[in-house]
């Protein structure tokens, strides 16, 4: 099954992260992603902690691509388990 958009759920400064969600079927999967790896995406200046949910609303389908891949190959981590995402999942 493919996953489907989710919810954004909130910035967390001290963290360096944006957490938000994405839903396999009824599943509700969590997600994260690191705020360095959504400035390296975007090769501007850093985005100010009022920017990050306008900012990873335009990078919304390229995160949610990566999200998918890391979905698929079972990359999960934490506890509970979700899908978190930094710089070096966009190389390549």
């Amino acid at each position: 099954m493919t996953l489907t958009s989710g919810r954004f759920i909130g910035h967390e400064q001290d963290r360096g992260i944006v957490q938000f969600s994405m839903q396999d079927g009824t599943k509700e999967v969590a997600c994260a992603i690191s705020t360095s790896a959504m400035d390296d995406l975007e090769r501007g200046p850093r985005a100010r902690p009022s920017e990050r949910e306008e900012q990873f609303t335009r990078l919304r389908d390229r995160i949610e691509a990566c999200v998918e891949r890391k979905y698929q190959a079972t990359e999960f981590e934490g506890t509970p388990p979700g899908i978190v995402l930094r710089s070096i999942d966009f190389r390549g």
